[in-house]
């Protein structure tokens, strides 16, 4: 069955060049981060955002969808639940990159906390290269298949809180080690003060590396 999903149209009202994909974290839906388009669209005027719900209820909230169980943080589970996620997600970009005749090349997949771990696997997978991955507050799933054939070198920007209770900082910089051990672009940085959260420098910086990777 298709994700439901959120969209932001283009600020110019021209057909959209390009795609950003924006995934939510566990216990939320793609409502949730579809108005951070409104702090992009000025820069990316011909983008559409689409923002998908998860494919699962959550199991840990009464509302709200999850990509994979966390009843489980053993990594085994996770990853085995980002596994089965992924086709998933996937369709869901199939489809809306053929609905708007967008090449994988400009899309960009963008994701908090779950949804980052999602873009993180899916995005370097993905069968064709697509622009970038941005990733708030996750961690990296399926590090030791990076170098992988069919596995793409793509731009990763990265932003986490260094007060992080929900996914602690380390995450962050155990991602960066091992993306760049597999030879990864990866920029971004620690947010101080900053707890499982988007902040203002956070939603900037993030953008100005959509714009690089998407108009380039």
């Amino acid at each position: 069955m298709p994700l439901k999903s959120y969209t932001h149209s283009p600020q110019s009202g021209q057909p959209p060049k390009s795609m950003v994909v924006l995934l939510h974290g566990l216990g939320a839906n793609g409502q949730d981060l579809i108005d951070l388009a409104r702090y992009w669209e000025h820069d990316l005027p011909d983008t559409v955002f689409v923002s998908p719900d998860a494919p699962f209820p959550c199991d840990m909230v009464p509302m709200g969808y999850q990509w994979f169980s966390l009843q489980s943080w053993s990594p085994q589970s996770i990853l085995e639940g980002v596994e089965n996620a992924t086709p998933f997600l996937n369709d869901f970009v199939d489809r809306m990159a053929e609905h708007y005749g967008i090449d994988d090349s400009k899309i960009a997949l963008m994701g908090f906390s779950q949804g980052c771990m999602m873009s993180l696997y899916a995005g370097p997978r993905r069968k064709n290269k697509i622009a970038g991955v941005l990733g708030y507050s996750g961690a990296l799933v399926g590090a030791e298949s990076l170098n992988a054939a069919g596995v793409h070198k793509i731009p990763i920007h990265l932003i986490h809180g260094d007060m992080d209770m929900v996914v602690p900082v380390m995450a962050y910089y155990d991602a960066k080690t091992k993306l760049e051990s597999a030879r990864f672009e990866v920029s971004g940085g620690i947010a101080r003060g900053l707890p499982h959260s988007i902040d203002e420098e956070g939603i900037r910086s993030g953008g100005a590396f959509l714009k690089r990777v998407l108009l380039a």
